[in-house]
């Protein structure tokens, strides 16, 4: 089952591209000079592993990210960085950490075996660039940074090929690939964190401290700052909108202009003392010993990490099925209250978004082995949420069919529970943000894609091409890529770099609630059109609506 599952946490293969290399350019980073190499056919040159903090181990484990040591040879950047710890989403048929459960011992967790190049040294992105480094007159192109999904749990910047997008966009963009801390080691929360001078969400100030890293250094790969674009996909996308609601949607000085999200993820976001947060910090204090500690934080930072990643992979384990249970939470510093209350104000950071789903982005998160009934599967999604309320949404999903491409039959059970899980946790949260730059007078444009199966993280081989699409339709291609890359080159998705353009002209956000829809025939030819939102997914808006109503439950 979890090898049917890997794309969705986006853990693709490092690409194994044989590249024709010259001599490689060098950038001075001020701590630390860095070789990278240039592909002498594309004239594009990549920098990989570079340190943008200090390796988070001993003191710095559960710290906010560091400045990396000052190092007087050059550093060759040619080998892909280890990946941070990697766990599982939850595999329990029901949810245990809200109820309090700390001792999981019986849960049966079975140990994910770890691949070669996992580290807590993981702090390391990488550089694609165009430009032509040994000019003196350095190019100013703009600069799209990616950020990976995994559900908070998985995922690196190996599985990405930046080549790919700087190509896409006709080598008019510099491409930035980051890493952060996953798992227990980026999101352990709780009162003892913060009482034991730890930082929360470390994995969201790993984020922020690589953006800040692109804000002082990008110039010298011949990049703007002032002209960056956020992107992610899934946990990525949810990482994009949590920096734009960071400070409560005024970071000062800006990071970004531009953001993009592909299947934004917004699972329950609880405070940081909250129930769920507090028996994770027990669960992982008991699994260490600690849990007598007068000083619990610092006897689990002093665990061994083998011990740690073994805890790291039960707890996930122990999550009810297709979720995660180490994500952000609102620390009341850079989250400062629940995501859509934010986003109801209309508080963005950022001036444009592209926002894009997948048809049927529910269907991986959902155990089709497992007898559901609807009522169970919402108070376990959801298990804060009141009698009344749970009758709610059950009653809104009574008639729901899986979106454009067919699924279970009316009122069938799995297809609510896919319903449930997929607009609760995806769909509602990119209306949300639709929404609040409408609000706020911004610029927004929404999007579908629709390939079959159009299953979450389909979409990943149609951005980086070299993983190879299942339909290679070069329009296709040319046309949905390039409304992302015409957001980051020109702030907006009619901009086509290739000028290979068979998409219809996009209309922002809410004019008639229109969407362009990205699919393809059965014959392999694409077939791109402008559609309203309730045609595409009828009555989604109304259903995002009740999900809004109940986030105070929902920890949304």
């Amino acid at each position: 089952m979890y090898r049917r599952l890997v794309s969705f946490v986006s853990l693709l293969p490092a690409l194994a591209v044989v590249r024709a290399q010259s001599s490689g350019p060098t950038v001075d980073l001020g701590y630390a000079i860095y070789q990278g190499a240039k592909n002498s056919s594309t004239s594009i040159s990549s920098f990989l592993g570079i340190p943008y903090a200090a390796p988070p181990t001993g003191d710095l484990r559960f710290q906010a990210p560091q400045a990396p040591a000052v190092i007087s040879d050059v550093q060759q950047a040619t080998a892909q960085p280890n990946e941070c710890y990697q766990a599982p989403f939850g595999n329990a048929t029901t949810s245990s950490f809200p109820l309090g459960h700390t001792d999981l011992s019986s849960g049966g967790a079975l140990m994910r075996k770890r691949d070669v190049g996992q580290s807590e040294d993981c702090l390391y992105l990488n550089v694609y660039t165009p430009a032509d480094l040994s000019s003196s007159t350095n190019a100013s192109l703009p600069v799209l940074v990616w950020i990976h999904g995994g559900g908070y749990v998985a995922g690196g910047a190996s599985g990405f090929d930046g080549v790919d997008i700087v190509q896409e966009s006709a080598n008019g963009l510099v491409v930035v690939i980051i890493q952060y801390r996953l798992g227990v080691f980026g999101f352990l929360s709780g009162n003892e964190v913060v009482n034991g001078g730890g930082a929360l969400n470390a994995g969201l100030l790993d984020q922020t401290y690589a953006l800040e890293w692109v804000q002082s250094q990008i110039s010298k790969f011949g990049g703007d700052p002032s002209q960056v674009t956020i992107w992610g996909e899934s946990a990525g996308a949810g990482s994009v909108l949590q920096h734009i609601i960071a400070n409560g949607g005024n970071t000062q000085p800006s990071l970004f202009r531009a953001a993009m999200t592909s299947s934004t993820f917004l699972p329950s976001q609880y405070a940081y003392n909250d129930t769920v947060p507090e028996a994770l910090f027990a669960f992982f204090a008991n699994g260490t010993g600690c849990s007598t500690s007068t000083t619990p934080l610092a006897c689990i930072r002093n665990a061994s990490v083998d011990t740690l990643e073994s805890l790291n992979n039960q707890a996930n384990l122990n999550g009810f099925y297709g979720t995660f249970v180490t994500v952000p939470v609102i620390d009341y510093e850079m989250i400062v209250e629940r995501p859509i209350v934010t986003l109801q104000r209309g508080s963005v950071n950022g001036e444009v978004l592209l926002a894009m789903t997948n048809t049927h982005e529910g269907n991986v998160f959902v155990n089709y082995a497992e007898t559901l009934n609807t009522t169970s599967y919402v108070e376990n999604l959801f298990p804060l949420l009141p009698e009344s309320s749970v009758q709610q949404v059950v009653s809104a999903y009574a008639n729901y069919t899986v979106g454009p491409g067919g699924g279970p039959a009316v009122g069938d059970v799995l297809g609510q529970a896919i319903g449930i899980m997929g607009e609760s946790i995806f769909y509602c949260p990119s209306y949300y943000l639709l929404d609040a730059f409408s609000k706020s007078n911004k610029s927004a444009w929404k999007g579908t894609f629709a390939i079959p199966d159009g299953f979450h993280s389909s979409d990943i081989p149609y951005y980086f091409v070299s993983v190879g699409p299942a339909v290679d339709n070069t329009m296709f291609i040319a046309s949905f890529s390039g409304a992302f890359t015409g957001v980051a080159l020109a702030e907006t998705p009619d901009h086509h770099p290739t000028n290979v353009s068979i998409t219809p002209e996009w209309t922002t956000w809410p004019t008639g609630e229109m969407e362009v829809v990205f699919n393809t025939t059965e014959a392999g030819d694409a077939n791109i059109y402008a559609s309203t939102t309730d045609t595409v997914y009828p009555g989604i808006i109304e259903r995002c609506n009740i999900w809004h109503s109940l986030g105070q439950y929902t920890g949304q």
